[in-house]
């Protein structure tokens, strides 16, 4: 199917804007929110939409099934990138980025070998966000202090990285099956150009700080891919994505709420 210029502009254009706007919450607010944000449904949406507009909203729908399972990847991603990149520079972000992508590869191959529904593509994910915060537990929190300026070379890799990853998902999506389209559409499509920013201009410590936080902000994921993955055919691209937001936005205060309350009341007991 050819895509419309139309289509491939808009792609581009969400994509650099989704990236941009992360990358001031780092700066502006924190590392932490930076990092439950990296978990909303920003280039996990922006795959599911344009794979359904390209194809069908059917095949957008089944894959999104895989999805919730492919979040174990993402996490993956996540830790393969920790674990390798302890030095600051672009030496700590290639080889952070090479045990990040391996460890993607390696988890993502294995889950597109087996046949997910909702309930068990959702507890697959869920057993891993578990897994994961106890292992990130001891990393500490580094806040990112804003540089100041205006850098067109930090904006072009930004730009880029966005546009690559979302047109090659989208673009592969046409000759895959759709576990893999669905494995693919978690790849953190804006959470990973954020890092390599991130690295590069305030090194490795904020970086661990965003990766530390980012299953806690899964839930907020696996909300949307379950909701699109039961609206998109009912009731299209527009509305099942509408809705998939309003289920992931209820997840993400619900549970930003119930965090501050229990922190609230653990530093009232002591």
């Amino acid at each position: 199917m050819d895509v419309p210029l139309s289509w491939q502009l808009a792609k581009l254009l969400v994509s650099i804007g989704v990236v941009l706007g992360l990358s001031a919450v780092a700066e502006r607010l924190s590392t932490r929110m930076a990092g439950l944000l990296s978990g909303y449904p920003l280039g996990t949406a922006i795959a599911l939409f344009f794979i359904g507009l390209e194809l069908s909203p059917g095949f957008a729908a089944e894959s999104a099934v895989h999805t919730l399972a492919g979040f174990s990847a993402t996490l993956a991603l996540g830790g393969g990138y920790l674990l390798c990149a302890r030095r600051d520079g672009l030496r700590g972000v290639m080889l952070g980025t090479t045990g990040g992508l391996a460890a993607w590869l390696l988890v993502g191959l294995l889950l597109t070998h087996i046949e997910f529904t909702r309930v068990s593509g959702t507890l697959t994910t869920l057993v891993a966000i578990l897994v994961f915060i106890r292992l990130y537990r001891r990393v500490p929190d580094t806040a990112a202090q804003p540089k100041g300026g205006f850098s067109w070379p930090a904006l072009g890799l930004r730009a880029g990285l966005a546009a690559v990853i979302i047109f090659l998902i989208t673009g592969l999506a046409h000759v895959v099956p759709t576990a893999w389209a669905g494995v693919m559409a978690a790849f953190p499509v804006t959470m990973y150009p954020f890092l390599v920013i991130l690295h590069l201009t305030h090194g490795a410590a904020p970086v661990a700080t965003v990766i530390k936080h980012y299953p806690a902000g899964l839930g907020s994921l696996l909300c949307y891919a379950l909701s699109v993955s039961l609206t998109y055919d009912s009731l299209g691209l527009v509305l099942g994505t509408l809705t998939g937001f309003a289920a992931a936005t209820a997840w993400l205060l619900a549970w930003t709420r119930g965090t501050a309350w229990w922190q609230g009341r653990r530093a009232a007991t002591t």
